[in-house]
């Protein structure tokens, strides 16, 4: 244990070396392009090395996953490039164009990342949905050879201001959470000051309330063995009563400063004044920064410690920018040594000139270590990326003989899968903020059940008492209930939704949600996207169209959401048919994994794959009969179809997207009694449409003069004098830009302020979406149009 406590200090002083000279290089050295700064946090990577080299180094498992606080992205880099995972020309490049990322992101670098980190708290809070999602698959008979691992989060502790972080803590008490840890950095200082003073003991106690262990960890070995000298616990007594500005100020000043106020604070005490006088300036420097977090040795023995899968917070107090000049100072966290201190560090460190990039650079015994490295477990199986094989779609149908909304479609497809035995079908994982009954999961539910580790039998089932939801608990369930907490919806998608790439099992996870409150995850949608998750999110009730609930549960922006958010393919159908066609493909899109060459079709990278995003409505319409044609199937997936062609001399086209269609449709036939050849445009994708036409283009303009997208293709015949209604129960940017495809005058019709109650043809008619509203504006073009050229045929005769 002794010789790995060496290797292990050893490799702590490398990983220092090398964050540093990494950033030192890209701010110092590397050409300045831009002239600004590039940045790299070093002292906040500082404060985590001791820890890190610890975890990876010593206590960590193939296994085990890790979600690397954002600031310490340099030393995770380090210990990849030690490990010869990482490449010096990446390093070279940190945060330039193909170099390692300025946080880890699992999509972007080449080494191991487990969860991309960056957008504070959510690294953290993803970790826990990743244990759940761990024993839900273990849970089941196809996932019982999955390997079990520790979740491990390592976290600023400014970070815990982060709210989603403690929605979390409550979800996981919720799912009887375990195989969890959070390591927390306690340095005790954020971006613009000092943590505030006693943040450890609230910090404590509500890790506590959530059944979490806490273990402390505030002295590392010097300290522990100081303590134990005469006069020990007079300086022990000190240490834990110090303010935290005092102790970082101290730190920065050094060791002749550490001297006169111990000795102002604690001289003529006898032995306490003994143990001070004993150590030199250097060494008394050392031990008063010697805190737990900062000793690799005391890190590793805590970690070891644990032999149990309860979640564990461990609490390790460390010094900002610790074995550095900058150690301590307020401003370390964007500051970053000079090139003078840097040169006087580098002398200190012991690195020779034209060495920096050497990994085992001032190693006495580089044999010995790199035996040691090669014997470390979290390394000896190679890269920890999995797969899993693509999972068959069965055939998706559904009636459209009736009336029905999309919302309600959307159930009967699940329950139909529910009913079946398809792979596919056993693995969908399904999961709402508490709002499984209203967004139509409970048919789904009922016959698949609730998750948990251990049975729960429902009380209204066993008394006999009659309800329509069966809420039974059981390890077999397929449905993971959350709390009103879309942030932990959108982490959950994205831990299941990584499922195939970090435990080898896949699933197919949808998760519902109340559109309006799509916004409220936003951040975390975002985050799951960027980390190439792959789910199926269903927002329901769309827009106005949930006239009497008011403008609090009414959505506007989200099919700009929706049309905005990388990876993540946005679908807006009005009709139970399109909506069958879209999740029969969904299914598959979720699943791919290609080379994304872009399809000519569409010139979409469709083999990518990705997310998708569903925006369905309540309200039951009048269905259009059965239809099988390829141009509707093929133009569902790929965004829009000619509900009604145009003829050769259109004058209006009517294009609309999701709920409005009755709107859209009977508004053509009034105008149609007038006028030839209206045509109406079915939009179920303005996502689709909008990314493959500016694709087009790029295509274009590198070259490819063929290159036309699926929506230039559609608009291809329109006469030029032809103008474009939009109409949409949404912003009306999201089909504005229609006309900008082949140069078509267009009016632009939606929702572009709050919503109230009343009934949806109250509202229609408010916002203006309404059938009447449409003929009205066709009227006012087209009328206007005769008449302007009516004015020019006049002045040709004058």
């Amino acid at each position: 244990m002794t010789a790995d406590i060496q290797h292990l200090k050893t490799i702590e002083q490398r990983l220092l070396w090398l964050s540093h000279w990494m950033i030192h290089h890209a701010n110092h050295l590397r050409p300045k392009v831009d002239g600004i700064k590039i940045g790299g946090h070093q002292a906040s990577s500082a404060s985590m090395v001791s820890i890190m080299t610890a975890l990876y180094f010593s206590t960590l498992k193939p296994e085990d996953r890790v979600a690397v606080k954002p600031h310490a992205s340099p030393i995770f880099h380090a210990i990849q490039y030690l490990m010869g995972n990482q490449t010096r020309e990446k390093m070279e490049n940190f945060r330039g164009y193909g170099g390692v990322q300025s946080y880890p992101s699992r999509t972007k670098d080449i080494d191991d990342v487990d969860f991309s980190t960056g957008s504070v708290g959510l690294g953290v809070a993803i970790t826990s949905f990743a244990s759940i999602v761990q024993d839900y698959i273990k849970a089941k008979s196809w996932g019982a050879d999955a390997p079990m691992g520790r979740m491990v989060a390592l976290v600023g502790d400014a970070e815990l201001d982060e709210g989603n972080i403690y929605e979390a803590l409550q979800e996981g008490w919720k799912n009887d959470l375990r195989n969890t840890w959070w390591v927390i950095d306690y340095n005790r200082q954020s971006l613009d000051g000092i943590v505030r003073e006693g943040l450890f003991e609230r910090i404590e106690k509500i890790f506590d309330a959530f059944g979490w262990d806490v273990v402390r960890i505030k002295h590392g070995a010097l300290q522990r063995a100081a303590f134990e000298e005469p006069g020990g616990d007079k300086l022990r007594a000190w240490v834990d009563s110090c303010p935290n500005q005092d102790y970082s100020a101290l730190t920065f000043m050094g060791g002749a400063v550490w001297r006169k106020r111990l000795m102002d604070d604690l001289g003529d005490q006898g032995d306490v004044t003994a143990l001070i006088e004993a150590r030199s300036d250097d060494e008394l420097a050392a031990l008063m920064e010697n805190l737990g977090g900062n000793c690799v040795e005391t890190m590793a023995q805590s970690f070891d410690a644990i032999d149990h899968d309860r979640p564990t917070c461990f609490l390790a107090y460390t010094i900002k920018g610790w074995g550095t000049p900058i150690a301590g100072h307020k401003d370390n966290h964007g500051g970053l040594m000079n090139t003078t201190q840097f040169g006087a560090w580098q002398k200190h460190m012991g690195v020779a000139q034209g060495e920096e990039w050497e990994p085992l650079a001032t190693v006495s015994d580089p044999a010995a270590l790199r035996d040691f490295l090669s014997r470390v477990p979290f390394f000896s199986n190679g890269p920890r990326r999995f797969a899993d094989d693509k999972l068959a779609v069965p055939a998706i149908d559904i009636d459209t003989s009736r009336e029905t909304s999309t919302q309600m479609a959307f159930g009967k497809v699940l329950d139909d899968l529910s009913k079946g035995d398809s792979e596919l079908a056993a693995r969908i994982v399904t999961t709402s903020p508490d709002v499984t009954g209203t967004t139509n999961l409970g048919p789904w539910v009922n016959r698949r059940k609730l998750f948990a580790r251990t049975a729960q039998a429902d009380a209204f089932i066993e008394n006999r008492i009659p309800s329509t939801a069966k809420w039974e608990f059981t390890p077999d369930g397929q449905h993971i209930e959350l709390g009103i907490a879309e942030m932990n919806l959108m982490l959950l998608l994205g831990a299941a939704g990584l499922s195939h790439s970090i435990f080898g099992k896949r699933l197919i996870p949808i998760g519902t949600v109340y559109d309006p409150f799509v916004a409220r995850g936003l951040d975390a949608l975002n985050y799951a996207c960027y980390q190439d998750a792959r789910f199926i999110l269903v927002g329901t009730p769309s827009g106005v169209t949930l006239a009497p609930e008011g403008g609090a549960h009414q959505s506007v922006g989200s099919p700009l959401i929706g049309m905005s958010q990388d990876g993540l393919a946005s679908f807006e159908p009005a009709f139970a048919d399109e909506l069958a066609v879209i999740m029969g493909w969904a299914f598959d899109y979720v699943q791919r994994d290609g080379e994304g060459d872009p399809d000519e079709r569409t010139w979409l990278r469709d083999e990518t794959g990705g997310s998708v995003y569903l925006r369905l409505t309540t309200n039951p319409i009048e269905q259009p009969g059965k239809r099988v044609d390829d141009d509707f199937r093929q133009g569902a997936i790929d965004g829009a179809y000619w509900l009604r062609k145009p003829g050769p001399n259109c004058e209006v086209v009517i294009a609309y997207q999701g709920a409005v269609a009755p709107e859209a449709i009977k508004a053509a036939g009034q105008i149609g009694e007038t006028r030839r050849d209206v045509g109406v445009l079915a939009v179920t994708s303005a996502d689709r449409l909008n990314a493959g036409w500016t694709a087009a283009q790029r295509a274009r303009s590198r070259g490819n003069v063929s290159a036309q997208s699926h929506i230039e293709t559609l608009m291809a015949g329109l006469p030029r004098h032809c103008k474009l209604i939009t109409v949409i129960d949404g912003h009306p940017a999201t089909l504005s830009w229609l006309g900008s495809v082949e140069g078509h005058q267009t009016i632009p019709l939606g929702v572009e302020h709050f919503g109230q109650t009343g009934t949806i043809g109250d509202l229609y008619r408010h916002h203006g979406i309404d059938a009447d509203a449409i003929v009205k504006k066709v009227n006012a073009l087209t009328d206007g149009r005769r008449t302007d050229r009516s004015v020019l045929d006049q002045l040709a005769r004058n």
